[in-house]
């Protein structure tokens, strides 16, 4: 009787969810086989109870991002009183007559890249700016998918910053230790590093976006195709960055005559002092690549305002060169005769960069930048705002007058004074980048949109002419 066949009812909860057919099975059998699926429907419950107990575990073990961000954030703050304090030691070791001096030449070798660090902790900021307000800066720019994010470019700068001020602290310490081989070293393999870094062959350190960077460079040296908006716009910058390429030239000049950590560069008018004729052509350069980039825009398009953009540009040449022939003339000479003209010169060039930045550049378009696609309280603070228009014409019209004092080689024995000025020029250009890629975001839009708007005319009036074929 037991040992028969039975038949389970259809709705048996024996009966598989995806069948429909009665099952016929041993009902000693049965007994068994339920025997071993509680086991293994237990096993398995216990197996799952474990795999998730094992990511919450490993979870309550990993401390949290907040956590992991503070601890950071305190050890920056380690390491950068620990360079104050070792930096400030090495010098006050240094005499009194020498102590000058020696700082003078570290901030020679150091400045440059302190500055370009500072530009690219800036240039994360647009970009972080661009990408809350839906700017497409990727279009504007003809960036590949593989582009870097603000947060990649913070991350450069991070390292940036560490690896400078360490090198500076390493050279100040060296030094006035009496280590002065192992000093000079310092700031050659820095540089050497920078090199290597950028012509990497390998696919590290973001190998796209450093190709992009030599591309655009070699583009703007030889502007001999069409100007893209990424070149003039590179260019652009360099302009405010023509003080970095002067101290890299000095540099790189003591370091080729091996006068690093060394008194031969004291002399003003040694081959790489501060009265070479190597200083202004130097900070022309940047001023000249804009100007014939220009000229080629003229070739290519015909469009006059592009003759007038060159003008700006060629304002420069004079401050720069009347500047350097204070050391190359008598006293009297440049008093009376150069001075004023190096004065007019810079009074022009300021006036006209400035009229230039509101009215072509800008397009008088401001702080609609600032209207992010989310509610945020940099948003709420400068979109809008009045304050936010009279403060950049204010400060652009101020500090381009304030480069002009960079531009001049007389003007540079004080060294933190224009370290100062420079660094408030990248910041004046900080300023500009957001109205200039507003103002180019918002001609591409406007292309686009009478694209479309021509385009759907002309598909209406395909139709009409459907329409009136069919009628006729």
């Amino acid at each position: 009787m037991f040992g028969g066949l039975v038949t389970a009812p259809s709705n048996s909860p024996h009966l598989r969810k995806s069948g429909s057919r009665p099952v016929v099975f041993d009902l000693a059998t049965g007994e068994v086989e339920n025997g071993v699926e509680d086991n293994f429907s237990h096993s398995m419950e216990t197996n799952d109870l474990k795999s998730a107990s094992t990511p919450m575990s490993t979870a309550a073990m990993m401390p949290s991002p907040i956590l992991l961000w503070r601890f950071k954030v305190l050890l920056f703050f380690v390491w950068g009183f620990s360079c104050c304090k070792i930096g400030w030691d090495s010098v006050m070791r240094m005499s009194v007559d020498l102590r000058d001096l020696f700082l003078y030449e570290a901030f020679l070798y150091y400045n440059p890249l302190l500055l370009v660090t500072l530009m690219v902790w800036l240039w994360g900021i647009n970009l972080w700016v661009f990408s809350q307000a839906n700017v497409s800066y990727a279009k504007i720019f003809d960036l590949d998918q593989n582009h870097l994010t603000h947060r990649e470019i913070w991350k450069c700068a991070t390292w940036m910053t560490i690896i400078v001020p360490t090198s500076m602290t390493a050279y100040l310490y060296l030094y006035s230790h009496g280590e002065v081989s192992l000093a000079a070293s310092q700031p050659v393999l820095l540089y050497c590093a920078v090199v290597m870094i950028l012509i990497f062959p390998f696919d590290i350190f973001y190998l796209s976006s450093r190709y992009y960077l030599l591309r655009t460079l070699w583009r703007i040296v030889l502007p001999l195709q069409a100007i893209s908006f990424s070149d003039f716009f590179v260019a652009d910058i360099l302009t405010s960055m023509a003080k970095v390429f002067s101290d890299l030239e000095r540099s790189v000049c003591r370091m080729v005559h091996r006068q690093v950590a060394t008194i031969a560069w004291f002399e003003a008018d040694s081959v790489c002092g501060s009265h070479s004729l190597a200083i202004p052509f130097v900070l022309v350069l940047p001023y000249l690549f804009r100007f014939f980039q220009c000229l080629r825009q003229y070739k290519d398009t015909g469009e006059k305002t592009t003759l007038l953009n060159a003008l700006k540009y060629s304002t420069a040449v004079p401050v720069i060169f009347l500047s350097a022939l204070k050391y190359h003339v008598f006293p009297d000479r440049w008093t009376n005769f150069y001075r004023p003209l190096w004065l007019i010169s810079g009074i022009l060039n300021s006036l006209y960069s400035f009229y230039w930045d509101v009215t072509r550049d800008w397009d008088w378009s401001f702080t609609r930048i600032f209207k992010f696609s989310k509610p945020h309280v940099f948003s709420h603070l400068l979109y809008g705002r009045k304050w936010v228009y009279f403060w950049v014409m204010g400060s652009n019209l101020v500090l381009r007058w304030a480069w002009t004092y960079k531009l001049s080689a007389h003007l540079r024995h004080n060294y933190l004074t224009v370290f100062a000025v420079a660094a408030l020029e990248i910041f004046r250009r900080f300023q500009w980048v957001f109205f200039r890629v507003e103002n180019e975001w918002n001609k591409m839009n406007s292309k686009t949109n009478i694209q479309l708007s021509e385009k759907d005319l002309t598909e209406e009036e395909e139709k009409l002419l459907v329409s009136n074929e069919h009628n006729v």
